[in-house]
């Protein structure tokens, strides 16, 4: 006896495949922070920036004429993505132009908040502002002149 197979048909189908590049996750610093000009007092103090930009004295510090801002960082990607925002979490220093004076600048704060999922992309962007407290010494520990330096602020792309 002969054994017969049984023979089906066979068919194919054609799958597709898709895949979407988002737009890449950038920060760009768009506003300095700038505690602007004061004058040391006897005792020195602290100047404290916030996020909006507003200015308080505390001790023997005397706010200047001229401006002060808060820092501006401008962050895109993806449309309704959430970030993440790391600010310093040691003080940064603040060193003279023409002497080996400095300045520590601590107490980072942001509008969004710092953390985990705190900032949203909606449409694509957000700005984020961030301020500090500066601590002042004497005159003769801050003599007058400009202090600058730099911090690093983590966005990351949740």
């Amino acid at each position: 006896m002969c054994a017969v197979a049984d023979v089906f048909p066979q068919t194919s189908a054609t799958g597709h495949v898709i895949a979407e590049i988002i737009p890449v996750f950038t920060a760009t610093e768009t506003s300095q922070l700038n505690f602007g000009r004061f004058a040391p007092g006897p005792e020195g103090g602290k100047i404290i920036l916030n996020p909006q930009g507003s200015v308080s004295v505390l001790g023997s510090v005397y706010k200047g004429t001229g401006m002060h801002n808060a820092a501006c960082f401008y962050v895109t990607g993806d449309q309704d993505a959430s970030f993440s925002i790391t600010l310093p979490d040691k003080p940064v220093i603040l060193k003279h132009l023409n002497s080996p004076k400095t300045m520590i600048v601590d107490e980072w704060v942001s509008i969004p908040a710092p953390g985990a999922g705190t900032g949203s992309l909606q449409n694509g962007s957000q700005t984020v502002y961030v301020g500090a407290t500066l601590n002042v010494g004497t005159l003769h520990d801050n003599p007058a002149g400009i202090y600058s330096g730099t911090y690093e602020i983590s966005f990351d792309f949740n």
